[in-house]
């Protein structure tokens, strides 16, 4: 499991870059995707995997309770966009998509700090 947390983590650090640099390069994916069921599909079973992931993990990490909660929002938030149905999932997707791009930024650093924080944490 420290595995799967420690690959998420580089991942958000990535996809954190990617915002600060270019957030327009992620809000085309997702206009263009948006609509799609597999991405509904992926973003409730990715959120799951990690959920799962982060709570059973957590014990080995230096930050167990965090850990732990994170994991079991994330569960959480599957669950939620699991039950919303797809217009709503479109409609997220779509508010998403309009965020100011220096909000997108601002993202994109705080998703690096988490990034470094969940590697920190399983490290």
């Amino acid at each position: 499991m420290t595995y799967i947390i420690l690959l998420f983590g580089i991942f958000v650090i990535l996809a954190g870059i990617v915002l600060l640099v270019r957030p327009d390069y992620i809000i085309s994916h997702l206009t263009k995707y948006g609509d799609s069921f597999n991405l509904h599909f992926f973003a409730v079973l990715v959120r799951i995997i990690l959920g799962i992931a982060f709570v059973i993990g957590a014990s080995g990490s230096k930050y167990p309770l965090i850990m732990q909660i994170f994991g079991w929002l994330t569960i959480s938030a599957a669950l939620v966009l699991s039950v919303i149905g797809r217009e709503n999932f479109k409609s997220l997707i779509k508010w998403t998509t309009k965020i100011t791009p220096l909000f997108q930024r601002l993202m994109g650093f705080f998703a690096i700090l988490f990034g470094c924080f969940f590697i920190y944490g399983v490290i």
